[in-house]
């Protein structure tokens, strides 16, 4: 069994020489334990600082976003026949001696990907404004993926071969909201886990300004939710629109026979086209049912060429 820890980076080289000698070489349950930093187009000495550390490297031209730099270290795990991965952050943030801990449910064969969960409550350097748009995000996270993680942000997490080889992220901006609700209508078992965190080294920069942030994974959740329940989506928009216009029309229907029609055909006309926009709608929606069935045969396919182009590589 080989564990390899994993580290998004870009400009790093302040951080990581802390973060890496804080890392385990041997794990219980594990027979190799490596190390991979994944450069993100960094100007510094960051990679330099790596080798040094005996740490794998792979590098991006330029930088592309934590996201990007998260999938290019999942391949490159893959690539070093890694059967469990471990995703931590280069600022030291997580204790690494929870890793075990981290591990365990997918050693036991209990979960496929698990989160390390903070102690929000007791980070000090955490404001209030903060903890609240965590608890906030991870709720709706919980909501549209139907799990049951308390730290949805969390970038502490540890994910099995499997879960890896099935894992696909389309945002330019952060992977932990995305994989999470990824997992969730895969039907990947996943669960969560207690962490403790470090103190803090440096201001974070996924969140410089918290509108943007709350703006762009909104976004995030919003558009993973119609890639993987398309039909739900917009049945639910063809609702909102459909149904005031029955209101609408019953309004008119009311008038025309109780009273004078004048002054009221305003209302005719709207709900004309807020049920045309509805059933239209509605129509869409079972469209991008029949496209998201051939998404799902199109991620199968492509899930059966990773596993065999690795099994061959490392065999």
């Amino acid at each position: 069994m080989k564990l390899v820890i994993q580290i998004p980076c870009y400009n790093e080289q302040e951080c990581l020489p802390l973060t890496l000698e804080s890392l385990p070489r041997q794990v219980d349950g594990f027979d190799e334990v490596e190390w991979l930093v994944i450069d993100d187009g960094s100007t510094d000495d960051t990679v330099q600082v790596a080798t040094r550390h005996c740490a794998h490297v792979v590098s991006h031209t330029h930088n592309k976003g934590l996201a990007q730099a998260f999938m290019t270290g999942l391949e490159a795990c893959l690539r070093l026949g890694a059967d469990v991965i471990i995703n931590t952050d280069a600022d030291n943030q997580y204790d690494a001696t929870c890793i075990p801990d981290l591990v365990r449910p997918i050693l036991e064969g209990k979960a496929d990907i698990v989160v390390g969960a903070r102690p929000i409550e007791h980070i000090q350097h955490f404001s209030v404004v903060k903890k609240m748009l965590q608890k906030l995000g991870s709720f709706v996270v919980r909501m549209a993926s139907g799990t049951q993680i308390p730290d949805a942000p969390s970038g502490f997490r540890a994910i099995s071969r499997e879960a890896a080889l099935r894992t696909n992220v389309f945002s330019d901006y952060t992977y932990t909201l995305e994989t999470i609700i990824q997992a969730g209508q895969k039907n990947m078992a996943i669960c969560s886990v207690p962490v403790r965190v470090n103190k803090d080294l440096r201001p974070s920069r996924l969140v410089k300004s918290v509108f943007m942030y709350v703006c762009r994974s909104l976004i995030t959740i919003i558009r993973i939710f119609v890639v993987y329940r398309p039909f739900y989506f917009c049945a639910a928009v063809g609702a909102l629109l459909f149904i005031p216009g029955i209101f609408l029309g019953i309004r008119f229907l009311y008038h025309y026979f109780t009273s004078d029609t004048a002054g009221h055909v305003q209302s005719l006309i709207l709900s004309s086209v807020l049920l045309g926009m509805g059933f239209q709608t509605w129509v869409m929606a079972f469209i991008a049912d029949a496209l998201a069935v051939n998404r799902k045969l199109s991620e199968e396919m492509q899930y059966i060429k990773r596993k065999n182009s690795y099994e061959k590589m490392n065999a």
